[in-house]
């Protein structure tokens, strides 16, 4: 029997572990540090600015973010932020490149279940060290038939994964907590676009569910998702 999927891919922050829950709390540090010159609101909105500005310069993950918090930090201040907060911010910075990995409820289960029947790829985003060290001190890397670090993740990038990774993108799934960047694109495709909720989603991440794509599915957990997979196979 043919199957309908050859290829599963995953997303990696947030969806296989936590990641953004320690950016909010980095956050909060920065409000504290920044509390006599601005309101929090609004340093809120400075910083998610220069972050949207950055993306294109330094890409996505937590050395952008720094930068990003040292660029506001800067202009919030008129240029009179004291050298002792731009180091608490870099300080800031490199606790969160040392937080230890996390996995979320059902991760390993999922993907264990998963590769035991389809080729699994790990797609993520962000900074290819820190992605990779992250994987690594996961547990999950002998897991995955295929790695993917991508600096963006549009349409484009998703045909190519799953053209070399399997048989295209409409025998292909991703399962991931961003609707922008793991659900809209391969949808697009002609994928399967799986939703993983996440309690906490960075706004740049947000984008409008395709409710009325044939090949769109949300589950509430990782640990429903070989029953969907198991399911579009026997469909």
């Amino acid at each position: 029997m043919t199957r309908r999927l050859t290829t599963v891919g995953f997303d990696a922050d947030d969806t296989l572990w936590h990641n953004e829950r320690f950016f909010h709390l980095t956050q909060k540090r920065f409000a504290e540090l920044l509390s006599d010159y601005v309101p929090h609101d609004h340093l809120a909105e400075r910083l998610l600015a220069a972050e949207k500005r950055n993306i294109g310069r330094y890409g996505y993950g937590i050395k952008g973010f720094t930068l990003s918090m040292i660029e506001t930090a800067i202009e919030v201040t008129e240029d009179r932020v004291p050298a002792r907060t731009i180091r608490a911010l870099i300080e800031a910075g490199q606790e969160l490149l040392a937080h230890p990995v996390e996995l979320l409820p059902h991760a390993r289960a999922a993907v264990e279940a998963v590769a035991g029947t389809h080729r699994v790829v790990l797609i993520t985003k962000g900074d290819l060290l820190h992605q990779e060290q992250k994987l690594a001190q996961s547990g999950l890397g002998d897991l995955f038939d295929a790695v993917e670090i991508v600096s963006e993740k549009t349409p484009q990038v998703y045909a190519e994964i799953f053209a070399r990774h399997g048989d295209g993108a409409e025998r292909a799934l991703m399962a991931g907590n961003s609707m922008r960047s793991d659900v809209v694109p391969v949808v697009e495709l002609g994928g399967w676009g799986v939703h993983v909720p996440h309690g906490l989603v960075w706004e740049i991440e947000h984008a409008d569910p395709p409710e009325q794509a044939p090949r769109y599915r949300s589950i509430a957990d990782l640990g429903e998702l070989p029953g969907l997979v198991a399911a579009i196979e026997s469909d």
